[in-house]
């Protein structure tokens, strides 16, 4: 019996909202509440919200030790979206980077069942370039999930999105009060990274019809909020959330 239900369940939506890190003490108590200690942060997180962009990974390798300990703090259906490594976009600009990036494949595999896509931050100055761009592509394991985020304007050009479609690679929706990449679909998923200073409760909306029109379309979602020094950004992440998956309830 219990066989046949599961086969009769709706699937989970496909839809992971969050922010970027969760460790901020400034949080309290407006989104931790005030006797939650720091350590336990991370497995309230996870109560409210279903994925987070880390950014740990930016500047130095994950240890066994650090992901099997975010892994206990969460829930199976959670979801890590971790930077790449600044040595691979920062200091070798996607160039002669096999070994490099193998390694840091190499310390995902104990975040694998949940590992969301990986975001490539490409440094401001760097303009565009399609044969590196499909060469560094070609490294990546094909069931992969990459999001590239390009902050040169030079990017933003349809053989740049020919590359990453031929590889079902997502370009990252950032916007920011300097640049706003197109809303370009080049994968089954996409990512957004919401960083303006705020949103109001309409923005809020806006956002939310955007993801509902992904989901509809049936592409994997995921949506970050800028973190800084504001709690409004898991509490705007929160009613995304809501608002998204009570239009899905509803229906």
């Amino acid at each position: 019996m219990s066989e046949e239900i599961s086969n009769n369940l709706e699937p989970p939506l496909p839809l992971y909202v969050g922010t970027s890190g969760w460790a901020y003490t400034i949080w309290k108590p407006d989104f931790y509440p005030k006797d939650v200690a720091s350590k336990n942060f991370l497995k309230y997180y996870a109560t409210q919200l279903n994925t987070v962009e880390v950014n740990y990974t930016f500047r130095r390798s994950l240890t066994e030790k650090a992901a099997t300990g975010w892994m206990a703090d969460v829930g199976p259906d959670f979801r890590f979206a971790l930077k790449a490594n600044q040595y691979i976009t920062h200091i070798k600009r996607l160039q002669n980077v096999e070994e490099p990036v193998q390694r840091f494949l190499s310390t995902l595999q104990p975040l694998a069942t949940q590992l969301g896509p990986v975001l490539f931050q490409m440094p401001p100055t760097i303009k565009a370039d399609v044969a590196v761009l499909r060469d560094f592509l070609a490294l990546l394991p094909r069931n992969f999930k990459a999001a590239f985020e390009f902050r040169h304007p030079s990017w933003f050009a349809e053989e740049i999105y020919q590359a990453l479609r031929d590889h079902n690679a997502t370009l990252c929706v950032a916007e920011t009060e300097k640049l706003t990449t197109p809303e370009m679909r080049t994968a089954s998923y996409i990512y957004f990274r919401f960083r303006q200073p705020s949103y109001s409760a309409e923005e809020v909306k806006q956002l939310a019809a955007r993801l509902e029109r992904c989901l509809a379309d049936g592409l994997e979602t995921y949506a970050f909020f800028k973190h800084e020094e504001d709690p409004r950004s898991p509490l705007n992440a929160m009613e995304l959330l809501r608002m998204v998956r009570s239009t899905y309830t509803s229906r």
